[in-house]
């Protein structure tokens, strides 16, 4: 039974629809129709394999506009295809949470720069990463920063003195320019000098060093325990960035103090340029770096509406069907007949939603659309995206299996924020993207948290609501 109803700017008829049957005028612009199926128990659940675990409610949506599907993914709904649905969260046996990503407050982790610089690299020389355990691979920055501080010897703590661990007047702080070089003439006394132990040095005068002292990890004297009356012993490293933040203190109070025209310009200059550079870089200072003349490969994404009477879309139907195929075949086990043309247009091709152009909107609209990612003239990966008033709405990926060391679903997902955030210079309301439902229950979902979301859990939210 389908229904026709009111033009809905404000989503507002479409819950008249689905409660009351709301019928209204003949459309004469954009409008929603669609055809509601009702409750749904009892049938297998794709993600835990539950043969009569999965509870639902949905509806055939014949044609929606942008603002009701905005509406209904807000209160936790989802579309596949241009059947909309809802899980019933306190029945079902996979409970699937909404998520969404704040493009505007987001910051790149270690992983995702490592995927970014991974992809700059196969574009520029054409090198293919090693694989996962491979000895050769690139180590963490963490292991990195590891291996360097093993290679130098730090002071003891018991060899930090008091007048370390107090508070540094105007003249101490000159010392800290010095503070390297005397490190290193340290570094080269304690490398000069025997090991020596507690015995050793209790024992003043003795020329000669006994058995013990030549162990090197000797067994300390049993203590009495701290001692309270003194403050707590700190690292040598602690103690140099709070000499460092002392002395940048003084140097911004005097700066104050002093009228513009006491600055030298150079100075400022040189501010200037040093905070520049500490700041952390941004996904588009990856995504949109440009490659040298000779770069191995060429990585252009297109962005196409999913139209058949768009020519791009057409003409790349066949192309983009095959990868399709190939995917799920690789990935999920599909068999031929389960991903063939007639699938992928039902699933990722078909959608219910009218393109729309206001004025105030985006350049490229509002509606469903295929981000495709071409490498050397062919597609290796696909996304399937609705770009609404507030969002950009992740519907699917598919890439091709050869290039799954370039990690192209973490790289995608980047990708769409960036482009979320192109967006959202034309049309200000446009700062959401809703990555799909979690679900924590099924291991093939924790990706969402684990390369997106838990790197940036105070940019997330998560939510879900009901009607």
């Amino acid at each position: 039974m389908a229904e026709q109803l009111r033009p809905s700017p404000g989503g507002g008829a479409l819950q008249g629809a689905v409660r009351g049957r709301v019928r209204g005028p003949p459309c004469t612009m954009h409008c929603t129709v669609v055809e509601y199926r009702g409750w749904k128990e009892g049938y297998q659940c794709g993600y835990c394999a539950s043969v009569q675990g999965k509870v639902s409610t949905g509806m055939w949506a014949h044609s929606m506009t942008v603002q009701d599907y905005q509406d209904l993914i807000d209160r936790g709904w989802r579309r596949s295809g241009k059947y909309v649905y809802k899980p019933i969260m306190n029945q079902t046996c996979c409970p699937q949470y909404t998520i969404r990503c704040r493009p505007l407050h987001f910051q790149p982790s270690k992983s995702h720069k490592k995927v970014l610089k991974k992809m700059l690299k196969f574009l520029a020389k054409g090198d293919s990463p090693k694989v996962a355990g491979d000895v050769t691979e690139e180590p963490m920055d963490s292991h990195r920063e590891d291996a360097v501080a093993c290679s130098f010897v730090l002071k003891n703590e018991s060899d930090i003195s008091q007048s370390e661990l107090k508070p540094l007047n105007v003249e101490e702080t000159e010392r800290v320019e010095t503070e390297d070089n005397a490190e290193e003439e340290l570094k080269k006394e304690v490398e000069s000098e025997p090991p020596q132990t507690c015995a050793d040095k209790d024992s003043a005068g003795s020329s000669e060093r006994s058995d013990s002292a030549k162990l090197v990890h000797a067994t300390p004297k049993p203590g009495k325990g701290a001692d309270l009356s003194k403050p707590p012993c700190r690292k040598a490293k602690a103690i140099r960035k709070e000499r460092k933040l002392h002395k940048l203190l003084q140097n911004q109070t005097h700066t104050l103090e002093g009228s513009p025209s006491q600055v030298e310009p150079q100075v400022l200059h040189s501010q200037n340029s040093k905070s520049k550079a500490n700041q952390p870089k941004s996904i588009e200072d990856f995504i949109f770096v440009s490659l040298p003349d000779d770069a191995a490969h060429q990585l252009e994404v297109r962005l196409v509406p999913v139209s058949f009477e768009d020519p791009q879309f057409k003409s790349s139907f066949s192309q983009s069907a095959t990868l399709f195929a190939k995917y799920q075949m690789a990935i999920h086990k599909d068999t031929p007949s389960e991903c063939g043309e007639y699938e992928f247009t039902r699933f990722l091709c078909d959608s219910p939603l009218e393109a729309e152009n206001p004025p105030s909107g985006p350049d490229c609209g509002y509606g469903s659309f295929h981000q495709q990612y071409w490498l050397d003239g062919k597609i290796i990966a696909v996304g399937v995206i609705d770009v609404l008033p507030y969002c950009v709405s992740s519907v699917y990926l598919y890439y091709d299996p050869d290039y799954t060391f370039l990690s192209l679903g973490v790289y995608s997902a980047l990708r769409e924020i960036a482009f979320t955030r192109q967006l959202h210079e034309k049309a200000s309301e446009l700062c959401y993207y809703y990555m799909g439902f979690y679900i924590h229950s099924c291991p093939k979902m924790r990706y969402k948290l684990m390369k997106v979301v838990l790197k940036n859990w105070a940019k997330f939210g998560f939510f879900t609501r009901e009607l």
